[in-house]
């Protein structure tokens, strides 16, 4: 199984994920503070004080009105834009795909967005517009995939869930390129609040594993994606595209611990 082409916004002002272990090295963050950080004693207090934006939308381009995108939970939009990225770092236009068996497999497990809306003029475009399961099946409609589309939600394991099923689905001739990957934007403070209760956050926003400083766990907001397809099919007669990582094998597990 190889990895023909991935690409991400991790964290957004990276700018791609070519340029994130640069910045690792150079312990460079790109994490913005937030505006207001209240008494974290006090009840839906928050105990950190960086975060990173949310990015920008074309709409028109995928064919989708300004009035349904505003109702679109953000990590849609971001899935769509590096969907169609991924197809193009590959060097295979995406309207060339439309018809075939390609496969999406993605990774999701927060869709708060539409919660932020007790009433609103756009309520009748909020009740897909979370919906993990809309959120590969956007990639497979605005493209015309007929592959397998689906939506996997293991928690923090989520999108390497996904990328195991993309290469069984690769294995079992389902499809014949698969789109596999995952995406978090936390739309609300719910996820941060209930952390930052329980001290489980680390106040600046870094993760400072095994060490003796360690002081919590950050979330990541971002999006990233890979294009997987059966090594032999890639390189059967010649090489059309540069094949980066290949996957030997995968499995899931579940220990007795409650991890997965």
């Amino acid at each position: 199984m190889s990895i023909s082409t991935k690409i991400g916004t991790i964290p957004i002002a990276t700018g791609n994920p070519f340029t994130v272990y640069a910045n690792t090295a150079i312990d460079f963050s790109g994490f913005n503070s937030f505006a207001d950080r209240p008494d974290i004693q006090g009840t839906g207090a928050l105990v950190i004080n960086r975060g990173n934006p949310d990015n920008f939308f074309d709409p028109a381009f995928f064919g989708i009105s300004p009035r349904e995108a505003l109702a679109m939970d953000p990590q849609h939009r971001l899935l769509l834009e590096v969907a169609w990225e991924v197809f193009e770092r590959a060097g295979i236009p995406a309207p060339t795909l439309r018809g075939t068996d390609t496969g999406v497999f993605v990774g999701l497990m927060h869709s708060d967005y539409s919660s932020r809306f007790a009433t609103h003029e756009l309520e009748s475009h909020l009740g897909i517009g979370s919906a993990g399961s809309v959120a590969s099946g956007r990639i497979s409609y605005v493209l015309g995939l007929r592959g397998p589309t689906m939506t996997v939600d293991t928690a923090c394991s989520s999108s390497l869930v996904a990328m195991d099923l993309a290469a069984k689905a690769l294995r079992a001739g389902e499809c014949g390129l698969a789109l596999a990957g995952g995406v978090t934007v936390l739309s609300t403070p719910g996820p941060f609040v209930s952390f930052s209760r329980q001290r489980g956050l680390s106040p600046d926003g870094r993760c400072r594993s095994f060490a003796a400083g360690a002081d919590g766990t950050a979330w990541a907001e971002g999006v990233g994606l890979v294009l997987l397809e059966k090594l032999a099919e890639q390189t059967g007669g010649k090489a059309v595209r540069v094949v980066l990582p290949e996957v030997s094998g995968m499995s899931i597990s579940r220990d007795s611990e409650g991890r997965s």
